[in-house]
């Protein structure tokens, strides 16, 4: 279903763990209310791949939730239609909206509200580029030799209720017989006849016909030349569907797939599918795509160190959208924010709490990074918004990290398992969720959900205590405050106090601007800390620090070099020891074509606080490059080396750094 182009690990785009860029999650829903519900569909389409070619038919059973007298479809630019007939194969007119990529059909008798009718759409097109894509920019459907992608995303067929509205399908995909075609649901295969015309390219054919009977978000469609590794351990039932060149790593993807599905079992409960197809997209699309027992991963995330984060969400997208999914535009981050979360949840089950606190930085950051509107009103922003990304992502993964506290972790699990299972192969709403963690916290959790969902902002905890001994071998009191700007709030917090014996932890009700507290314990408090284990979502100089680097990197993406950079600069206001901050400095720089302070900003990062590690290696091979360019090939080699003695591969470093000390560094002419 929904794919996600979500944090990328280069060393161009991501921090030391993810970059926010745009979520092809945020579905493209069409401006007006959505005034049918789309039951079924019943699909016949044949690519010719050669010619970047689709034909196909879809036969589409609707129902009006009011009274209809236009039928409004989303579909791809890139698809011309040619005709469509009623349920009685009458033709029907249509009018193409390209401004919105949809198709409306003038319904002539109209259709009262409850009822249900049939159009058959007839169309074709050539898909090639991103240039008519529902996404601009963004290709989420292409036709060609290699391997032909047609995600739900991209609206390849006529799309209504994207993300919301649930259906049933029969696919059928006609390919050059050399290809395979992988799908959603009880999928066969025929070869067809010679008598059949072969395609235009005078190859024969086969149609693989898939058949997906459970409502969901059937629809991502992947074909061919792949290498298929199967499993079926666990109970599952596996296939790896790899390009030659990453066969050889196919083997531990399986073992690391079995092993994330597994555990998502022991979390939420069987699926609606034991079947996950794990299958690579190229990499001119997004890093990753789910779908119905489908987890697609871009080549280029496909790695010797195996990218378990990524696959992690793809599988937990099979229980938070395949098969529990939003009822409104509001809930989005059901789909999610709930995905993200399990990732981190299976992060800390791999890793251990160091694991989990990495992830959770990273969360924080995404979370606050665009926190100006409340998550309960997520569907006012513009779906295609880093700022909307950022809310359902991360904010609502955040939420979920912050229940698992006040729950705790027993009654945490009991009420994911249990939502869960009870809205499996259905919508639900927030309320929902809230009605079933209630019911577990045995009272009201209203000033936990209004908080954190209707609300918008997050504490910064500010400490003041005064240390009192109570006499000989008696020990010592603490009594002091907790202070924050927010009035409304109301949290449990962590207080951790190091002595000179044990450490103590004190779990305080922090309720308001100002929260008193005393503690009494027998060693001489060394060190006393808020919310050490990070349970709480709070503002600190580091989230603010992050938060302006990953505004920037979102401006960069964009082409707004100079709004990127004033984000890094206020990034550099929190901590002008960044390192990060510096390296991203550089790249603007770098861009702009001003190697001298590039170059400084480049050394700023190396002698900065080496956070994160890759910072280091990837400026010495910047400068190197830097070097190259401007004609100082002994220098530039002195840089490659440095680079290599880090020993730091990140984001494949090392064979960068030896590439160029054999051959200089040359700045493509075509690219400013």
């Amino acid at each position: 279903m929904q794919i996600q182009v979500r944090r990328a690990q280069s060393v161009g785009l991501g921090c030391s763990a993810l970059l926010l860029v745009i979520f092809v999650a945020a579905p493209c829903w069409a401006a007006e209310k959505v005034r049918l519900r789309v039951d079924d569909y019943q699909i016949e389409a044949e690519l010719t791949p050669h010619l970047h070619q689709i034909s196909a038919r879809a036969k589409v059973k609707f129902t009006a939730l009011q009274d209809l007298n236009t039928a409004i479809f989303e579909l791809h630019n890139g698809m011309r239609v040619t005709k469509v007939l009623d349920e009685n194969g009458q033709p029907l007119s249509a009018e193409r909206v390209t401004q919105d990529s949809t198709i409306r059909v003038p319904l002539p008798a109209g259709l009262s509200k409850d009822a249900s009718t049939t159009l058959t759409f007839e169309y074709e097109g050539e898909i090639e580029s991103a240039d008519d894509s529902p996404v601009p920019g963004l290709k989420l459907a292409y036709i060609g030799d290699d391997t032909s992608y047609l995600l739900y995303s991209g609206r390849w067929f006529p799309v209504s209720g994207y993300g919301l509205n649930r259906f049933t399908a029969t696919i059928s995909i006609t390919v050059p017989a050399h290809m395979m075609v992988i799908g959603s649901g009880k999928s066969t295969v025929a070869d067809n006849p010679p008598s059949k015309k072969p395609n235009s390219n005078g190859l024969p054919t086969k149609t693989f016909t898939f058949v997906y009977d459970k409502p969901s978000f059937p629809g991502t469609i992947v074909a061919g030349i792949f290498q298929e590794y199967k499993s079926d351990e666990a109970g599952m039932d596996l296939h790896v569907f790899f390009k030659p060149d990453h066969q050889k790593l196919a083997p531990e993807y399986t073992t690391t797939a079995v092993q994330e599905f597994t555990y998502f079992v022991t979390l939420y409960g069987t699926p609606l599918s034991q079947r996950l197809n794990v299958v690579e997209l190229p990499g001119d699309t997004v890093p990753y795509a789910w779908g119905p027992e489908i987890a697609g991963i871009a080549g280029p995330s496909i790695t010797e160190k195996t990218n378990y984060r990524l696959l992690a969400n793809a599988i937990a997208h099979q229980w938070w959208g395949v098969s529990v999914s939003p009822a409104t535009k509001d809930d989005w981050w059901i789909t999610d924010g709930f995905s993200r979360y399990s990732e981190a949840m299976y992060v800390e089950n791999a890793a251990g709490a160091a694991g989990l606190e990495e992830a959770v930085k990273d969360m924080s950051v995404g979370a606050l990074a665009y926190d100006n509107v409340p998550l309960s009103s997520a569907s006012k922003l513009d779906p295609f918004s880093t700022e909307f990304q950022s809310l359902v992502t991360d904010k609502g993964a955040m939420i979920l990290h912050m229940l698992r506290w006040v729950l705790g972790e027993d009654k945490y699990l009991k009420t994911m398992r249990e939502f869960a299972e009870t809205y499996a192969g259905k919508s639900a709403s927030m309320d929902d969720f809230k009605t079933i963690a209630e019911k577990y916290y045995g009272e009201q959790l209203t000033w936990f959900f209004s908080q954190w969902l209707d609300s918008t902002g997050a504490p910064e905890f500010k400490l003041k205590y005064t240390t009192y001994r109570l006499g000989s071998n008696k020990g010592f009191r603490v009594t002091g405050e907790i202070s924050q700007d927010l009035d409304l709030f109301r949290m449990p917090v962590d207080l951790r106090i190091d002595t000179d014996g044990k450490t103590e932890n004190k779990k305080l009700e922090v309720v308001g601007t100002n929260s008193a507290f005393t503690v009494e314990t027998f060693g001489r408090p060394r060190r006393i800390a808020v919310d050490p284990d990070h349970h709480v979502l709070t503002n600190s100089s580091d989230v603010k620090m992050r938060a302006s680097i990953l505004r920037g990197q979102a401006l960069q993406q964009q082409g707004d070099l100079s709004g990127a950079l004033a984000e890094f600069n206020k990034a550099l206001e929190q901590n002008k020891n960044s390192s990060l901050a510096h390296y991203r400095i550089a790249e603007i720089f770098f861009l702009q074509r001003n190697y001298q302070s590039s170059a400084n900003s480049y050394r700023s990062s190396i002698n900065g606080n080496g956070d994160p590690r890759w910072t280091e290696v990837w400026s010495h091979i910047q400068l190197g490059k830097i070097f190259d360019i401007t004609g100082q090939r002994e220098r530039a080699i002195n840089e490659y080396r440095q680079a290599i003695q880090t020993n730091d591969d990140t984001f494949a470093a090392l064979e960068e750094a030896r590439k160029y000390l054999q051959k200089a560094f040359e700045r493509p002419k075509n690219k400013e």
